[in-house]
Parts: C-alpha cells; sequence; structure tokens
C-alpha cells in the first residue's frame, strides 16, 4: 500500500505511514464532505468507486498484461445483468448477494475466456479491434435479446432490482442509528463500494508481485522472450483476460444493486474508452496511478458541467455543448496532453516485480 500512499505530494515520500493515514481520513470522510454540497457529489463518488473497481480490473490486462482491450465494458454489462436477472421481478428471482456476485463474477471471468480463446494470437492495433467488437457485440445482444422469449427487455432495460443487503441490513432503506440519525442509504452504498476497492487494491497488488505477475510484465515487454525462457503464454494471457473480466463482473453487479436498473445504453464503447482513459492518465500499470486517474475523470467531467453550463447560459444565452459532449472533450484533451506531455501518466509505475517491495527499507537492509 506504500506505492498508494506515496502518490500523496510532498508527504508521501518523506513518512508513508502518515501519508496512508492520510488516505484513510479522506476516504472515509468523502461522503461527509461531498454531502454538504448535496447528495448528488455523494452519488459521483459512489459512481468513482465503480470506476475505480473497473480501472484497476482492466489494468490488469492492458497495464500487467499489455493486452489493449476496448471491448472491457461487456464484462461490467456481463455483471448488471446477472444480478438484474437473478435478483428482480423480471424473471421472479430474489437471490441474496453473496450467491448472485459471485454468480456475476463467474459469468463475466467466464466471458473474458471465450473472448480470450480466439485472440491468442493477436496483440495491438488487432487485439483492439476484435475486443472493441466483441463489447459491441454483447451491447447488441442486450438490446435485441426480446424475442422469442424476452430475456433482457431490450432498450427498456429491465427496473426494481433488488438492491443489497448485509447482515439483515437492506441498503436502500438506510440505517436508522436512533430516532434523530440515520444513515443514508447513499452513504452505505459508498462505504461496501470502498470496501470492495480496498479488497481489489490489496489483491492486486500481491498478484503484481507473485510470479503470476511478473510473468504478465515478462509478456508485456517481449512475448517472444517470455515463451523462450518457458512462460506459459497462452494460460497466463487468459487468466489475465478472466482475472480482468472479474473485477468488471463486481463492479456490474455492484452498479445494478446500486441503480436499480440497467439497460445496454450503460454499456457502449465510450464507457471503455473512458475506463481506458483513466488509466492512461493516471499510469498505466500502477495502482496508485489507475485510482488517481479514475477519480480525477470521475470528478472533471461534473465540475466541468456545474461550471461550463451557467457560463453558457450568461455568456451565450443558451447551451452549445451539452453536458456528455463536454465530457467526452475532457477525456480528448486528457488522452492528447498526457501523450505528450507525460506519456508515463501522472504517477509513473515503477518497473519492481520483486517481493522485496513488500518489505520495508530497515528490514532490506538487513
Amino acid at each position: 500500500m506504500n506505492d498508494i500512499s506515496q502518490a500523496i505530494p510532498y508527504l508521501g515520500k518523506r513518512n508513508p505511514k502518515a501519508a496512508l493515514l492520510v488516505l484513510v481520513v479522506i476516504a472515509l470522510a468523502s461522503p461527509v464532505v461531498a454531502a454538504m454540497f448535496g447528495n448528488t457529489w455523494v452519488r459521483i463518488l459512489n459512481f468513482a468507486m465503480l470506476y475505480i473497481l473497473l480501472a484497476i480490473g482492466l489494468n490488469l490486462v492492458v497495464g500487467f498484461a499489455g493486452l489493449l482491450d476496448l471491448g472491457y465494458i461487456a464484462f461490467y454489462a456481463v455483471g448488471a445483468y446477472t444480478w438484474a436477472f437473478l435478483a428482480s421481478p423480471h424473471f421472479g428471482l430474489h437471490l441474496p448477494f453473496w450467491i448472485v456476485l459471485p454468480l456475476g463474477a463467474g459469468f463475466a471471468a467466464l466471458a473474458g475466456i471465450a473472448l480470450g480463446f480466439p485472440t491468442l494470437r493477436l496483440r495491438g492495433d488487432y487485439l483492439a479491434i476484435v475486443t472493441l467488437g466483441f463489447g459491441e457485440i454483447v451491447r447488441i445482444f442486450m438490446n435485441n435479446l426480446t424475442h422469442p422469449v424476452n430475456i433482457t427487455n431490450g432498450p427498456q432495460g429491465i427496473d426494481q432490482i433488488d438492491g443489497m443487503s448485509l447482515f439483515g441490513i437492506d441498503l436502500n432503506r438506510g440505517l436508522q442509528i436512533t430516532e434523530g440519525f440515520q444513515i443514508k442509504s447513499l452513504f452505505l452504498y459508498y462505504y461496501v463500494f470502498l470496501a470492495f476497492v480496498v479488497l481489489a487494491v490489496i489483491l492486486v497488488k500481491r498478484i503484481q508481485v507473485s510470479r503470476i505477475g511478473r510473468a504478465w510484465a515478462a509478456i508485456r515487454d517481449d512475448e517472444l522472450a517470455a515463451k523462450a525462457i518457458g512462460i506459459n503464454t497462452r494460460n497466463l494471457k487468459l487468466l489475465a483476460f478472466a482475472m480482468g473480466a472479474t473485477f468488471g463482473g463486481v463492479s456490474g453487479g455492484l452498479f445494478g444493486a446500486f441503480q436499480g436498473f440497467v439497460s445496454p445504453e450503460s454499456f457502449t464503447l465510450m464507457e471503455s474508452i473512458a475506463i481506458l482513459t483513466m488509466i492512461v492518465f493516471g499510469g498505466m500499470g500502477n495502482l496508485a496511478g489507475v485510482i488517481v486517474g479514475a477519480l480525477a475523470l470521475s470528478f472533471l467531467p461534473e465540475v466541468l458541467r456545474y461550471i461550463a453550463l451557467p457560463v453558457q447560459m450568461a455568456i451565450f444565452g443558451k447551451v452549445f455543448l451539452d453536458p456528455e459532449v463536454l465530457r467526452m472533450l475532457l477525456l480528448s484533451l486528457a488522452m492528447i496532453l498526457m501523450m505528450l506531455l507525460k506519456p508515463e501518466g501522472l504517477v509513473p509505475a515503477q518497473a519492481r516485480y520483486s517481493k522485496a517491495d513488500l518489505l520495508g527499507d530497515k528490514e532490506i537492509a538487513q
């Protein structure tokens, strides 16, 4: 976790433990601060946590294994629709989350393997084109699986999806502590999403310094050399696709529970590009960079929305650029500026994959 705390300017390098404590305080207090500006910002913060999960999963594929995936949002869709099928009135099923969420993650992993098998010999632009097509195929399937049996409800989507229920607490209803104090649903979902992000960071950090992570790095740097030293590139590529897809499936399930509604319009190509932009902007192959990029590009468009729309109305008397266009413009500018000014991202990755990274300086010296 030290590399994440070191992303904090000044304090991160001088006192990583204090920086980590600051991160914990910020993470726990963020929804309280956001609520001062309205519940909308707490909701944005919740979606930022989901984007972090998605970015961590895509970073496994793109940043660690070097496999360019432009259809990653398809796994997000698989997880969301799995929750919608098994926890809504659509099929009359209302299974608990500890069954639905692992199933969504498992189905997403199978979809990742299904994508990986035909693309084992592809790299670069060719792989990007195939994965892009896969993402669009999944979205089109979700949009058209209505005849002869209505499976996905087409473009109308599926609503009335069950929320999460943990230890007898329905997150959609909030938590009543006393007669005058209640923890709102948005806050409960935020802390649940934050817990999943922390677990994902710990898991991925351990994978990165394991033999699997070092093998992925070898494949990313030179696949032919990796084969020459005995690395099973086929299996490790499939593992990268499957593990990355698993994170997408989990995030999709959480999205379905939080949103209460899923439709194919939530899983377009632009969402895949947005997640990839977060990784490139923050620092490909680096967990701290991925988190910084996901947070920055989740909040900046919303800030721009609140600034740019009133400015347009004040100057021109009407809105020329709607919020979605502004979001795409910001993502495009972020990609261009990072490629020109800092190609390694805001928080560059350190090319170290040894177990010594897990030890403190004193232990290494001994």
